[in-house]
């Protein structure tokens, strides 16, 4: 199944794609959120497809597009977990998995502007794999274990500030991830049982040009592994969305230029979807 959520910032409809059709989930929950995924939305947004009773939405077409997930608690990103990217980056792949965490409320919707914040000279883009996580996770015994407990699968953008990540950043890389909008998510959540997303093809472009193309069976550490892996030091929960890191081809490379006002960046991961933002500068 495919969710969404369509409307203005603050007012999104909760609605589920089925096949050309896009229908109103208002009549089974408020919103998509961790509250809706660890009650069983899920199964019950199916048997009301199932059943015909769920109405259509007929202006889906107009309306913005907004994150597929509501008010996650916390966001937690899995840094170098491609090797290309680590070596762009000037590192060695890690022995352990490097975490960090993104402010929850930098999430916006995949096709919303993005302000690149006053004083920043080095706005980056980041095609990710997202995990939406649906069932509390925590000491999972093994990586097998993990499948429970994921609800589905995004698009991400880990926009990223490199000077204020790495060069001010006293250790840690939260102050150049988490400026409002950086983290366009979406534009569906996606069930597992509806893609493969440990073989995924994911691309990115700025103003039409190439810039990433890899796919998540190059992940360092794979999907199942990093649920199990993160529940063995914190608790993860319903709605909470796990980054799980960006291949090879950003600016930080040194071989394409940072993010300026009025670049466009597309971002597309095979089964999921594509995002596409203007980056404007900060009024």
């Amino acid at each position: 199944m495919r969710f969404a959520r369509l409307g203005p910032a603050g007012q999104e409809v909760p609605v589920v794609i089925d096949g050309g059709r896009v229908l109103d989930v208002s009549p089974v929950t408020a919103d998509i959120d961790g509250a809706f995924l660890a009650d069983g939305g899920i199964d019950r947004v199916r048997d009301a497809v199932a059943a015909g009773s769920l109405p259509e939405l007929a202006d889906a077409a107009t309306r913005r597009v907004g994150a597929p997930v509501a008010r996650p608690s916390a966001v937690y990103c899995i840094g170098m977990n491609y090797a290309a990217h680590a070596a762009e980056s000037g590192s060695a792949p890690p022995e352990h998995m490097v975490v960090f965490m993104k402010a929850p409320g930098a999430m916006a919707g995949p096709d919303d502007d993005v302000e690149i914040p006053a004083g920043s000279t080095k706005t980056d883009w980041e095609v990710e794999l997202a995990i939406v996580i649906g069932r509390r996770a925590q000491r999972l015994h093994a990586p097998a274990d993990a499948a429970a407990h994921i609800a589905g699968y995004a698009v991400g953008n880990d926009v990223s500030e490199r000077d204020w990540q790495l060069a001010v950043s006293g250790g840690q890389w939260s102050k150049g991830k988490s400026a409002p909008g950086f983290l366009p998510l979406g534009p569906w959540l996606v069930t597992p049982d509806e893609v493969d997303a440990a073989d995924v093809r994911l691309r990115s472009w700025v103003n039409g040009q190439p810039r990433q193309d890899s796919r998540t069976s190059d992940l360092i550490f794979g999907i199942d592994h990093i649920v199990w892996e993160l529940s063995r030091y914190l608790t993860l929960e319903p709605g909470d969305v796990v980054l799980t890191g960006t291949p090879e081809g950003v600016a930080l490379s040194g071989r394409f230029p940072y993010l300026s006002a009025g670049d466009v960046v597309e971002l597309e991961i095979e089964g999921l979807g594509r995002q596409r933002q203007r980056y404007v500068s900060r009024s």
